[in-house]
């Protein structure tokens, strides 16, 4: 029996609204995780926003690729786990690029006022192409 979920599956529920972890390679250590709101569509890019001058974007600019996994925390049990180049890291348009993930997160009005109250905030906008991936659905 395969619980490895199909193309077609893996893309859908990668598409779903979960907080991702990413996980970005460190020289000597473990990998550094952190949560992240992000955008998919099947055959896309992942695509999401982080402040500039993070240790993120310093080892994104090093490593050039990272891995996000994707969970159901909830029975039965599912997870995707991608992981891929970036292929762009580019100064961010705060309103028109954080507005969409906020919405998808928090729905309309409350992901606005997110944007609202975050204004000021200077981003980038990372996208990665998925090359390799895993996943599992336990149902």
């Amino acid at each position: 029996m395969s619980f490895t979920m199909t193309k077609e599956q893996r893309e859908t529920f990668l598409a779903d609204l979960h907080v991702g972890v990413i996980g970005v390679t460190t020289a000597g250590r473990g990998p550094y995780l952190f949560p992240v709101w992000y955008l998919y569509e099947p055959g896309g890019d992942i695509v999401f926003l982080t402040n500039k001058g993070t240790k993120k974007i310093d080892l994104f600019n090093k490593y050039g690729r990272f891995t996000l996994l994707a969970q159901d925390e909830n029975p039965p049990y599912k997870y995707v786990c991608v992981e891929g180049s970036i292929v762009s890291m580019e100064e961010a348009n705060h309103e028109i690029d954080l507005t969409p993930i906020a919405r998808r997160y928090l729905g309309e009005k409350d992901g606005d006022e997110y944007v609202k109250d975050t204004a000021g905030d200077e981003e980038v906008l990372i996208r990665m192409r998925p090359d390799r991936w895993s996943s599992a659905d336990y149902g």
